[in-house]
């Protein structure tokens, strides 16, 4: 065990306190998102802890945390009997698993790998699974301290703050623990792209970036993959929404043709 372990520990029961008076963005709709999620659906959540303030602030992002959705996983469930479908990096847990209910009172965002064939979704969500019971990075905890003092980061730097760790694969965060899932069937997320020019010939070469280098919104800006919108998922129709300010619309059965 590190020296420092048992400081970052101390930062991290701090960081994990919820802030006072967080409302989400816009409102979740459960069934809609539960319905709308395939395995390999990256999950992006707006958190309400001090550290969910600290990533947001380095990254210039709503996004705080990431999950990867994989379906239902056999012989876990909460005691009211729902599958954990989640797998995630949580600061003093480590990678766990989780039911989808644990975010239904949070702004959340899916973003889908374009693309991903059946084989390759399948070894990224085992490779998440198999990870189940490694620890969190205490590493970056103490990386993050440099937020608590109050000087003002320049936005070049903030990035790195996040993406050092300890470099011990057993310790992970949420963002490098989905990336390294991905990077293990070379799906890309942000490669870096060098551009090779000659008389002949003028191609881009893609490298795959380190997996601490990864945030929560990477997913999101990511060219690779796209955005489900629950809300939109079944034959969304605006003048059917139920505003304050006038009648209920009448429901479908009820309209006059």
């Amino acid at each position: 065990m590190s020296v420092l372990d048992p400081i970052a520990r101390a930062i991290g029961r701090y960081l994990e306190k919820p802030v006072r008076g967080y409302e989400p963005f816009t409102p979740s709709d459960p069934a809609a998102l539960r319905k709308s999620l395939k395995r390999g659906d990256v999950l992006l959540v707006e958190g309400n802890n001090h550290i969910s303030r600290v990533i947001k602030y380095l990254t210039q992002s709503t996004w705080s945390h990431a999950a990867l959705y994989v379906g239902p996983i056999a012989g876990v469930d909460t005691r009211d009997g729902e599958p954990h479908v989640l797998i995630e990096a949580e600061l003093g847990e480590g990678v766990v698993s989780a039911a989808l209910s644990k975010y239904h009172q949070y702004h959340t965002r899916i973003c889908r790998p374009v693309g991903l064939s059946l084989e390759d979704c399948e070894t990224v969500c085992s490779y998440a699974i198999e990870r189940i019971g490694f620890d969190y990075d205490l590493r970056n905890i103490i990386d993050l301290m440099r937020y608590l003092v109050p000087l003002p980061v320049p936005q070049r730097w903030r990035r790195r703050m996040i993406a050092l760790g300890s470099g011990d694969p057993t310790r992970i965060i949420c963002s490098a623990l989905i990336a390294q899932a991905f990077e293990a069937v070379r799906f890309p997320i942000l490669p870096k792209v060098t551009q090779l020019e000659s008389a002949a010939v003028r191609r881009a070469i893609m490298e795959i970036r380190h997996s601490s280098l990864y945030a929560p919104r990477d997913f999101d800006i990511s060219p690779y993959f796209t955005i489900i919108k629950p809300t939109l998922m079944d034959d969304f129709n605006y003048k059917c929404m139920d505003w304050a300010d006038l009648p209920a619309p009448l429901p479908p059965r009820a309209r006059p043709k």
